[in-house]
């Protein structure tokens, strides 16, 4: 048996201003820095070693891993990729999303944020907020970095990257992505086999670890948000 820890970052500053944030490369908060303290300590109080930790190329999840890496005083490198990264928003990128539901109406923005395969219009290429101008992604290939994705463009690469570089750790120890809402959510409908319908109701809290019990046979035992408190419902258990 062996333990599989799903954590959406904390709170960032962009979450806070309620901005489409996407690829761009924002920061944590001060309370985002407080739910990653706390979701290390409700890791180390579960006793479980992690083996293998994982993260997207963004700094507000690598900074999430850093600091609950601290707390459990294990310090070791992780493999960043950037197939873990949040869903790309396009032309939405930076915008806010009250201000958008005012403008385009709350359903065309929840078909935008949670359809399975609707994508935004494309984000313009000169756009500071284009990956291309973001210094986190000048090493990526140009052909690799998105303009704009759906949830399902999102599912298709995290789920290439967990298959090919995270599956066949899990039968050798516990492993610990940190990652982002759509990223963990694409996670969660594969493990879960939730069909679109199901995946586009299920919320992802920040900061709080989700601890996946696995078996031999790769089934799925039990699983739980380690903070009862900030729980969301997985709609599976």
């Amino acid at each position: 048996m062996s333990y599989l820890i799903l954590i959406r970052h904390g709170q960032s500053t962009w979450n806070l201003k309620n901005r489409f944030t996407g690829w761009v490369d924002v920061d944590l908060t001060e309370n985002g820095k407080l739910e990653a303290k706390k979701a290390g300590e409700l890791i180390k109080t579960s006793n479980i070693h992690i083996d293998y930790y994982y993260s997207s190329l963004q700094l507000r999840a690598n900074h999430t891993l850093k600091i609950i890496q601290k707390s459990l005083n294990d310090e070791k490198n992780f493999v960043k990729s950037w197939k873990l990264n949040e869903r790309h928003y396009g032309g939405l990128t930076g915008l806010n999303k009250i201000e958008m539901s005012k403008k385009l109406g709350e359903e065309r923005v929840h078909q935008f944020r949670r359809s399975w395969d609707l994508r935004p219009d494309p984000l313009d290429k000169n756009s500071e907020f284009h990956p291309l101008n973001i210094k986190t992604y000048k090493s990526m290939s140009i052909k690799e970095i998105p303009d704009t994705e759906s949830l399902k463009d999102t599912y298709e690469r995290v789920i290439n990257f967990y298959n090919s570089d995270v599956k066949n750790k899990i039968k050798s120890g516990n492993i610990l992505i940190s990652a982002h809402g759509n990223s963990i959510r694409a996670l969660c409908k594969y493990l879960f086999k939730l069909d679109e319908k199901q995946i586009s109701k299920l919320e992802i809290p920040t900061g709080n670890p989700l601890l996946i019990e696995i078996d031999e046979n790769e089934k799925i035992n039990n699983c739980n948000y380690l903070d009862q408190d900030r729980a969301k419902d997985l709609l599976v258990f």
